[in-house]
């Protein structure tokens, strides 16, 4: 005798149905409070690595006369130092910092290979190949006078890189675009070395610039610099959701309704701007644009809209706690930021590799 029909036959689809989905916002909420969290998390430690890189150096300023200083319009000479001197460098590393950190997760996201940064379009080399010209051809001796060479340089290489590699068959492609900047980059180098080869004067001066650093810059450079890196972040942050689809592929991206050409461009020019900027400000500080990326999406997920928020508050915090190490681990000299960011930086990468994070 068959079984007695149940008295609603879809009772216990609807019911599983219904779980899925109840539980669906559920796990929206929790992923949203953890991201949220995060965020605050690294909120709080900028501020902190900010405390840090006012009141560490050869002279130690503790957080009373900091906050004197800040505050208070203290006149002693701890107050002098913070003021004069920290204070300038320290708005220079939360700039660049956040530069570098931006455009190194965009160019990540345009080009879909994970060891991207700045440099993998030329557009770091291009600001050394203009300091260089600036000092040998155009005489300019300033730091001030660099700032609009070295931008120049970025963005004439980017656009280079990008006109080969848009160029054939395809148009301008992940591959191609790194294949076009490791070109564009091997000739910048080139030219560089053959500049500072034949002109020793050249040379002494250029070094300084070259080792990266946010020391020995006054509070003007940041002023000349910071329309450039809010108008590249803007850009940047307005192809999120478009840095998204690219993950999925071109085709996919087509599909999910985004123009993979524009896109790449916006998304592009953001980041040279990013790069020129913070690179002629402060010099070519390596590895802040190869691993705050990886840090960010570790953190929040591969959200592009949560994961430039993030990178840019982990990018300040990676450089000016270099700078601040830099500054204590050979008392009374100093151990410039890049080198420093170098040092941290080499090691992820090893450790990128070891984990086969990098495709073969």
């Amino acid at each position: 005798m068959p079984a007695a029909a149940p008295t609603s036959p879809s009772a216990a689809p609807n019911t599983g149905r219904r779980t899925q989905y109840e539980g669906a916002p559920g796990a929206r909420r929790a992923v949203l409070a953890r991201r949220a969290g995060w965020t605050a998390a690294a909120v709080v430690a900028l501020l902190l690595a900010v405390l840090l890189s006012l009141g560490v150096g050869a002279r130690a300023v503790g957080p009373s006369a900091v906050f004197d200083a800040l505050l208070h319009g203290g006149h002693s000479d701890d107050a002098e130092v913070v003021r004069q001197l920290r204070v300038p460098r320290t708005l220079l590393g939360l700039m660049v910092g956040a530069a570098l950190a931006l455009a190194g997760t965009a160019l990540q996201g345009i080009t879909r290979n994970p060891i991207a940064d700045p440099g993998i379009l030329g557009i770091s080399q291009g600001s050394s190949v203009g300091v260089v010209l600036a000092i040998s051809v155009a005489g300019v001796h300033t730091l001030s006078g660099y700032v609009w060479f070295a931008f120049a340089g970025a963005a004439v290489a980017s656009v280079v890189v990008y006109a080969i590699a848009s160029s054939g068959r395809g148009g301008a492609t992940p591959v191609k675009l790194a294949l076009g900047g490791a070109a564009v980059n091997a000739l910048l180098v080139s030219v560089t070395q053959g500049v500072l080869t034949t002109n020793a004067a050249t040379l002494d001066e250029f070094r300084f610039w070259q080792v990266g650093s946010v020391a020995g810059r006054d509070a003007g450079v940041a002023g000349q610099v910071w329309p450039f890196l809010l108008i590249g972040a803007v850009l940047v942050v307005s192809v999120a959701r478009g840095l998204d689809a690219l993950a999925l592929g071109d085709d996919v991206a087509k599909g999910l309704g985004q123009n993979v050409a524009t896109v790449r461009i916006v998304g592009g020019v953001g980041a040279t701007l990013l790069t020129g900027a913070g690179v002629a400000a402060a010099g070519p500080i390596a590895f802040v644009g190869l691993a705050v990326p990886h840090i960010a999406r570790a953190i929040v997920g591969s959200d592009h809209r949560w994961v430039l928020p993030m990178a840019a508050l982990v990018g300040p915090v990676m450089l000016l706690v270099s700078d601040v190490i830099g500054r204590i681990v050979f008392p009374p000299s100093e151990v410039p930021a890049g080198v420093m960011t170098a040092l941290i930086g080499v090691p992820f990468l090893v450790f990128l590799v070891r984990r086969k994070a990098v495709p073969a």
